[in-house]
Order: C-alpha cells, then sequence, then structure tokens
C-alpha cells in the first residue's frame, strides 16, 4: 500500500510538471508573436539611398564594339620577273609614298633598254635616208624622168619606216618602265610589317606573298556596329553633317582619339540585327593600331529637357527594367520604365518616371512592393545603428544591368 500511494504521488507530480512546462512555452510563444517589439520588428524601415528624377539636357550618346582597321594596306609585290638584290627598308619603319623598299637585279632590263635604244637609232637613219630618196624620185617623176609608181613605193617605205621609229620608242619606254619596276617603292605612307622575302630569292609578279606589307595608320579607320533599330537616328545625324565618335579603350575608362563618322555599312547584317559603320580618325601618335579592339562612342546631338536618373536606379526583371520609386508614405513601388539611352552613370528615361520623384538608388536588393524604408542621400553615412556597413544595400550586377537596359 505504501508503494502504491508513492507511485500515484510520482504521477501526479510529472502531470503537474508537464502542465507547467506547456504552460510556460505557450506563454513564451505567444508573447513572441504579440509582445513588445514583435509588431515593430516586422516594420521596420530599411535604409536605402535615393535621389530625385531630375530634367536636364543630355547628349545622345550610342555605344558599340569597334575594331580598328588600317586606312590602307598594301601588299608590296614585284611587278617584274628577277633575283632580289637587296632590301632597302626595316621592319616596322614608318615610309613616305615613294621611298625606296628592295631592288632587282636592274641588268636584264638594262640591256633590254640599250637594245630598244639602238633600233631606234638604226630606224631613225634609214628614216632619213627614205625621206632624202622620197623627195629625189618626187621631183623626177613630177618631170617624167621615172615612173610615178617608183615614187609612191618610195613613199610607202617611208611611212613603214616612221612605224618602225614609233615601235622602237614604244620599246625604249617599255625597258625604261621595267627598269624602274626593278626599284620597288612604298605606294602609300605607312609602316612596313615583317618581310616576307629575303634577297638573293627569284621573285615573280604572280606570288601572292609580296614582299612586305605597308599599313596607312594616320589616318586609321574604326569598324563598329549598332543595333538596326538606331539606323534613322545616325542616318539622320549623317545628313546634317558627320557626327563626332570617340574611340575609347575597351572599358571605357579613358578616350584615346576622336574622329569623325564616314560611312554606314549598305546592308544589315541579318545573323546579328546590326549596322556597321565606320569612322576615321586622326593618328599621329599611333595610339590606335590595326585590329585592336576599342569602344566606339557616336554622339548624335544634344538632347534637351530629358529625364535623367543615376543609371544604378533602373533594374532588370522578367518584365523588362524597372525601379523602385519611393512614396510620399515612405513605401516603394516597382515602376516600370522605358530607358532611352544609358552611360556609365546616368540613365534618360522615355517614360514610367516623372522629375521630382525619388528612386531608389543603392539597396533595391532588400525591397519589394510595398516595403517601408528610410531614404539617405547618395554619399550620406549610415546610421550607427545600421551593421550592414556602407555599400551593404547596393546589389551585386546592378551597375552592369543598369549599362544595358
Amino acid at each position: 500500500m505504501i508503494f502504491s500511494c508513492d507511485r500515484r504521488w510520482r504521477t501526479g507530480l510529472d502531470l503537474a510538471l508537464l502542465s507547467l512546462a506547456l504552460h510556460a512555452c505557450g506563454g513564451a510563444s505567444g508573447q513572441s508573436k504579440t509582445g513588445p517589439g514583435g509588431g515593430a520588428a516586422d516594420k521596420r524601415p530599411v535604409s536605402v539611398v535615393a535621389t530625385k528624377v531630375v530634367t536636364r539636357d543630355m547628349p545622345v550618346i550610342l555605344d558599340g564594339l569597334g575594331t580598328v582597321t588600317a586606312f590602307k594596306t598594301v601588299t608590296v609585290r614585284s611587278q617584274v620577273d628577277g633575283r632580289l638584290d637587296s632590301v632597302a627598308f626595316h621592319e616596322g619603319q614608318f615610309v613616305k609614298r615613294g621611298t625606296l623598299l628592295a631592288l632587282i637585279d636592274p641588268r636584264p632590263f638594262a640591256i633590254q633598254l640599250h637594245q630598244a635604244e639602238g633600233a631606234l637609232a638604226r630606224d631613225q637613219a634609214q628614216l632619213r635616208g627614205g625621206k632624202v630618196n622620197l623627195d629625189r624620185y618626187a621631183r623626177v617623176a613630177k618631170d617624167k624622168l621615172i615612173p610615178q609608181q617608183q615614187a609612191d613605193d618610195q613613199g610607202v617605205l617611208v611611212g613603214q619606216l616612221e612605224g618602225s621609229v614609233t615601235a622602237d620608242q614604244a620599246q625604249i619606254e617599255q625597258a625604261k618602265l621595267m627598269l624602274d619596276y626593278a626599284h620597288i617603292r612604298s605606294p602609300i605612307d605607312g609602316v612596313t610589317g615583317v618581310r616576307l622575302v629575303d634577297p638573293g630569292n627569284m621573285v615573280h609578279p604572280a606570288e601572292a606573298a609580296g614582299i612586305v606589307v605597308v599599313t596607312q595608320i594616320d589616318p586609321i579607320a574604326v569598324l563598329f556596329t549598332l543595333p538596326q533599330d538606331e539606323l534613322p537616328r545616325v542616318q539622320k545625324a549623317l545628313a546634317e553633317g558627320k557626327p563626332t565618335v570617340d574611340a575609347l579603350s575597351r572599358d571605357g575608362g579613358s578616350v584615346l582619339a576622336t574622329g569623325t563618322l564616314e560611312v554606314i555599312d549598305n546592308q544589315i547584317n541579318a545573323t546579328t540585327a546590326t549596322i556597321r559603320l565606320k569612322a576615321i580618325f586622326p593618328n599621329p601618335d599611333r595610339v590606335l593600331w590595326p585590329n585592336q579592339f576599342v569602344k566606339a562612342r557616336l554622339h548624335l546631338g544634344l538632347r534637351k529637357g530629358a529625364l535623367v536618373v543615376p543609371a544604378v536606379a533602373v533594374q532588370r526583371g522578367p518584365a523588362g527594367a524597372f525601379a523602385y520609386v519611393v512614396g510620399e508614405d515612405k513605401t516603394v513601388a516597382v515602376r516600370p520604365v522605358e530607358v532611352e539611352s544609358t552611360d556609365t552613370e546616368l540613365a534618360v528615361i522615355g517614360s514610367g518616371l516623372t522629375a521630382g520623384e525619388t528612386v531608389v538608388t543603392e539597396g533595391q536588393f532588400q525591397l519589394k512592393p510595398g516595403a517601408l524604408v528610410e531614404t539617405r542621400e547618395p554619399g550620406e553615412d549610415k546610421g550607427p545603428g545600421d551593421r550592414k556597413g556602407k555599400g551593404a544595400g547596393k546589389a551585386p550586377g546592378a551597375t552592369r544591368e543598369a549599362k544595358n537596359p
């Protein structure tokens, strides 16, 4: 009996402890949902950087990827057969038009010239004799001392000799031309490349490789592409005058040269839906080099009264470009926007925003529609209670996406 009573006492105690534990858990759970600080945590504002939508005059700029190409490229070949006697240039040398580059053995062509000159002297002597006889025959034929046919035959012979003299003069000109071709000269101003044949080798006009390639790099050209949708604006700007084009380094950090747009290609690339353009740049310092990749920036004019926001304010989503707009109640709303153009810092908005509205430029990744925010100006330090630190609100990749709306 004593054992049974003790067992019942333990059972009752266990039940009381279990009830007390459940009550404590329920109280803690209720306090976590409704206790002090619970509702305030849900309503705590998110610290973001925001700025106003402003109206200003903006240059209309189109960026495209480009490749530098030589203004002129000439493969220098021999125009006569012969042995290459000497090379008169250094690889990489800047040469002027007419500069001697190489010499082919000139002796065979000098011999041909001498032969042609000898033939000319012979035929000229025969022509002089023929003309004397023709005058004599004409006088005696007039007195009926010789048949008229003999005088006529002498006239024909003089004509043949005149033809021979003319042919000899052409042979001399041909021999002089061949002798001049033996002296290979640069046809353009430019820079020589790597020598393609060594002295002592036989060279022929039919050889495709040639002796050296000369490229003209001042001025120099840049070929770049733009989307076909930009063609009407580019055509209009080119019709009004040659627009300015900047050649920038690949990262866009520095301007290498400034030139003008010269040509719009006569067809659109159907595969990429792009149009190719050609710009010409003065290049006295040789900062641009053939086959160099650059970023081409085409200036199409100035747009007055454009709506402008920082480029980082524009985000990309499945439905297109959008921005977070801060309302008067300090909550944010998602606003679809149409971006007309953008550069590394600013974006021109075609529709979706109005001047004076506030848009979020940093901290977008923490937001959702209707979120309460606490805004600060760009460059302003965050409050001491913010544990994120400076720059924590900037969404990774936001700047890159905003650059390519």
